[in-house]
Order: C-alpha cells, then structure tokens, then sequence
C-alpha cells in the first residue's frame, strides 16, 4: 500500500472539530499553569529516553508505536511544531505498514485531531486530543510521584511548587514554549498588526514563521518609528475598515485612542480572564485602561531606567545615584571630554524625545504634568477620563526640574541636542558615556555585544530623584488593541491572536530571541529568562517596591500634544534661546490652548 493511499485512509477516518471553546478548555484543565506544561515536558523526555535505552539493551524488545507516536506528538504540541502523519509513522518506529494502522486506530480512538492544511482537506497535521492530552498529563504526574518515591528528591524546595502573585519567587517553574492552536485561525488575508520598529516586535517579525505556525495563518507586519507609527494608526481610524487587524500603541496614547473610538474596549469582545490580568506589571496593566475599562493589552513594559557602569563606579567608590545630587556629581566625575569620554546621555533631541525627558524629569522632582490627586506611591490617574485636569508646567518643582537639565547638559556629549532614542544608548554601549537614561527595550546594544565595555558591567537604577521625594522608574513601551473599525467577520481571529502574542509564552520567546521587556512578573520569575540578563530582577524588584509608575506620562487625550510642547520650548531653553521661567511659562500657556481647543472640538 502507498504512503498517498494511507493517508486517505487516515484522511477519512474520524477527524475531530475542535471549536475555540473547546481549546479554551483544555489549556485550563490539561495544562492548568506552565509548571504543569514544564512537568509534562521533563517527564516526556525521561520516558522517551528510557524506552529508547529498552529498545538498545534488550534484542527482543519490540517498540510501541502508540506510546512513541503518542510521545512525540505531545512533545510537538508543547513545541509549538509542525507535526505531520508522515513525521508521526516516523516517530513510531516500526514497519510503515504498521506504524499507519497504529495511527489509524489512535485518531478513530479520539487520541489525535487532524486540522486541515489546505481547502481540499488532502493535507493535514496531528495534534493530540484532549483526551489524549488529559490521560499523559496525569500518566506524567504518576511517573513523578513514583520517582520521588522510589528514589527520593533530594533538591525539592519546599513551596517552590507554590505559585506567588508577582512570581520572584517561582524558581522552580520553567514557563514552556508556545503551542499551536487546536484549530487554525481562519482569516482572510492571514493576521495584519501595525507595531513599533523596536527590537521586540522585530524579533516577533524574525519569528514571524513560528508565530504563523502557532494560529495557523499569515502574518503581515507593518513597524514604523514611533511619530509615524501614531500617523498611521490615525489615518487607519478614519477609514471605513481597518487595514489591520491589532495595532500596537505607545501607553501615553491610549486615554486619546480610547476617547476617540479608536479602539474597541476590550470587555466587549472577550474574556478579560483568559489574559490572567493579575500575572501583569501593576503599572503596565493600569496604563492600558481609560475610564476603568482595558483597551489594549501590554505587549511590552519598558521603564525607562538610568543605566550606569558598575565598573567604573566601583573604581571611584561610587554608590548608584539615588538622587539628582549625586547624579550630577557622578557625572561631573566621569565627565573627561578630552579623552573622548562624557558624564552622561539622555533624549534631548527637539519635539517628541525631549518632551519625554522633560515630563519624566519633572515626576522625578515629584511634580507631574497634569493635576492629579496624591496616592500612595505616586498620583492618581483612574479619574482623568472625567476630563477636569489641568496642566502644571509653571510650577516651582518644575523650575527645578528646568534648572536641572541645565546642569546636566554640562556633563553630556556636545550632540547631545540631536540625540534621541537609540542614539543616546549606541555611545554608552561603546563605552564614550558613563551613564544614560534608557529604556529596557535599549538594553541589547550593550548586553548582547560582548565587545561592548558596558557587557556585563551595566548596572540599573530608578531615576534619581529631588531630596524627599521617592524615586520612580518610569513605565513605557506598548500595549496592542484591537481598531473599533475592525470588521465583526475577522474581530474573533484577532481576539485569538492578541491572546497568542501577548502570552506568557510569547513573551519568554521575545526575551530567548533578544528582547529585554517583559510585561509579566511570571515571565521575569522564569529561571531560564533571569539568567539571560540582570534586568528582569532589577525591574521585578522596582515593580515590588512600588518604584514602576506609569503617571509621570498620563494617558489623557492632549499628551502628544503637551510632549510636543515641551519638547519645542525646553529646546528653546537649552540651546540658550530662552530662560528656564520664559520656558515654563510659554509651555503653559501653550498646553492650556491645546487644553481649550480639545474641549471644544
């Protein structure tokens, strides 16, 4: 019989239509939390490896093509790997002929769902059915058991099997890779995102063909810079149907997208819970609502940190800055322009980079751009969608912040008024700086270069603050929504797909592949990511402390706007044209106009 007969037999043997629901169901009950999926993984391999040590040692032994088709297919599925029946037979190891009735009686069994490749149905993969799935997740737990009974489990750690809310103390849990949908997203065109051209959405671009292979469809990615990004997504609401399916947004714009209908909420078309909201950054998650409604879902939380070379620190006896002081001191130190080398870099570049700088500096004096009421550990921004907020810009604190950008501009590069995102980062990887403010995103220039001075002497801080007033690590990066102009037919698939990309497991990947953001605390727990970079405990530990704040750049609708404002006048100030009063006084006035006309269009 030919291998193309045998597969038509399979193909009309009984084939399994898992719906949605029902892969909703088995993630929450096969595989109820990823130490369960790491379980299922390191048991597999051990029963893998002895039946593979029976079948050397002993000549008569005869393989089980149920147990190793059954094996290599749950392996497959947890890998998030392309499993055909041809690769199945393989994996049983016996005859062909064997090995497909093997197969044959598995499916009709209900062991094994085979998802259509093509239209014509001539064409599919394997994947293992609930069932099949439920029976080797308990067959593993039992094998566990038995081994830690028979041989004992000297390093077992009480509680370690505990999971804690927050996650930095799960080091025995291991989150395992991506699996594929039990069905296949079915959208036209494939799935179209509209992201950031950062470096962790273009490691999803690299793995574009794993992701594509986990739901089942295309991917078309489109990645501007970030003031094109916001055109775009702008120029995509005015239309009559969205041109993608999930756009990707910057935090502070998402009170703008969602009080212009931009975005659909969130609530309306899914459940809230399959995202597992408390496993979120606090400060990531909170910035991804207006009004105490969600409408995006944190793809990245980036705080924007001071980066320092612990080496020469140490050679100075110098302690981390806690305060601007000390931050100005430091970089008065290390400040040798002679020799090629500068105190420190940070965004000064005119417009939207600047403006950054100047609402971050501002919070780090304690003062923010916008009246808010005084919470514990920072401002209140639940009650901005009430929309009676005004700017404080002309205030004393924020004359010091003024004040002290002019002091830090002695200590930094002479382009440093050009420098903006990447660029303030490239000369402190190089070793020119000794300090820059940085985001996370930023990190790999640096700690994926092994010829970098600042490899693995970087060390990372809060941004210092004014004396008394607590410091903050202030939240960036993106969060991805689904466009209210989506049509109803392709809202379901993006749904789905949201899901898939913002997941833990997709976010490990991100990390495994380059990316130093996370916005998930069991992601930065995983032992695996920790020992990938020194980051992700540094930012774990901010986010405890209560030093991850996203209202230093409130999410109202005029915040591009007022970064732009500010960006322009304190250019204006540090290039000399104006003073620190003149400057705080034009912002204001200019912010209170942008205030005046959004209130009345």
């Amino acid at each position: 019989m030919t291998e193309k007969s045998n597969l038509n037999i399979l193909s009309k043997s009984r084939t399994r239509n898992t719906s949605m629901n029902a892969v909703s169901e088995h993630n929450s009950t096969a595989f109820a939390s990823p130490q369960v999926k790491t379980e299922v993984l390191q048991v597999t391999s051990f029963l893998e490896g002895f039946a593979a040590e029976i079948d050397e040692t002993l000549e008569l032994y005869s393989a089980n093509a149920y147990f190793n088709m059954a094996a290599y297919l749950v392996r497959g599925h947890l890998e998030a790997k392309t499993i055909t029946p041809t690769a199945l037979i393989s994996a049983s190891r016996v005859p062909y002929a064997t090995a497909t009735r093997r197969l044959k009686e598995m499916v009709d069994a209900g062991l094994i769902d085979q998802r259509p490749r093509t239209k014509t149905g001539k064409s599919f993969t394997m994947h293992p059915s609930d069932k099949l799935l439920n029976q080797w997740t308990r067959l593993t737990g039992r094998i566990r058991r038995l081994a830690e009974t028979q041989f004992g489990s000297p390093n077992i750690q009480t509680g370690s099997k505990d999971y804690f809310f927050g996650g930095s103390y799960m080091s025995a849990q291991s989150i395992p890779p991506m699996q594929v949908l039990s069905e296949p997203l079915k959208v036209a065109g494939g799935i179209r995102a509209l992201v950031h051209g950062d470096p962790t959405f273009m490691v999803m671009e690299n793995l574009k063909r794993q992701f594509e292979q986990v739901i089942g469809t295309q991917i078309h990615q489109r990645a501007f810079s970030i003031d094109r990004l916001r055109e775009e997504a702008m120029r995509n609401a005015e239309r009559k149907t969205s041109r993608y399916d999930i756009i990707a947004l910057d935090l502070p714009w998402v009170g703008e997208f969602a009080e212009n209908g931009i975005l659909m909420p969130l609530a309306d078309i899914m459940d809230l819970s399959r995202l597992d909201p408390s496993d979120f950054h606090t400060a990531g998650w909170k910035a991804a609502h207006w009004g105490g409604r969600a409408f995006g879902v944190p793809a990245q939380t980036t705080p924007e940190l001071l980066f320092y070379r612990k080496d020469l620190f140490a050679k100075a006896g110098f302690e981390a800055p806690a305060t601007t002081d000390q931050l100005l001191q430091a970089a008065a130190h290390f400040h040798d322009p002679h020799h090629g080398r500068y105190g420190i870099a940070w965004n000064a570049a005119r417009g939207t980079a600047l403006g950054h700088t100047v609402l971050m500096t501002m919070a780090d004096f304690g003062q923010p751009i916008v009246a808010m009421d005084e919470i514990a550990g920072g401002f209140d921004t639940d009650a901005l969608a009430r929309r009676d907020y005004e700017f404080t810009i002309d205030t004393p604190k924020a004359l010091a912040a003024a004040e002290f950008l002019l002091q830090l501009l002695r200590y930094s590069p002479p382009d440093i008024l050009s420098m903006s995102w990447y660029e303030r980062v490239r000369p402190y990887a190089s070793g020119k700086i000794a300090m820059a403010y940085g985001y996370t995103l930023l990190a790999p220039y640096f700690e994926l270069d092994e010829t970098s001075p600042a490899f693995e002497q970087t060390g990372y801080a809060p941004h210092p603050s004014a004396p008394g007033v607590p410091q903050v690590a202030p939240v960036g990066g993106y969060v991805m929504g689904i466009p209210a102009n989506l049509p109803p037919e392709r809202v379901p698939a993006a749904v789905e797909a949201l899901i898939a990309f913002t997941s833990p497991e997709a976010q490990k990947l991100y990390v495994q592949n380059g990316s130093r953001t996370n916005p998930r605390y069991s992601v930065g727990a995983d032992p695996e990511v920790r020992r990938l970079s020194p980051i992700f405990e540094a930012v774990d530990g901010m986010s405890w402390r209560d030093e991850l704040q996203h209202w230093p750049r409130p999410p109202v609708p005029e915040i591009c706007g007022v970064i732009q404002i500010c960006g322009e006048e304190f250019h204006d100030m540090l290039r000399g044209i104006q003073s620190p009063r003149d400057t705080l006084r034009k912002a204001q006035e200019r912010a209170d106009r942008l205030l005046e006309d959004n209130a009345i269009t």
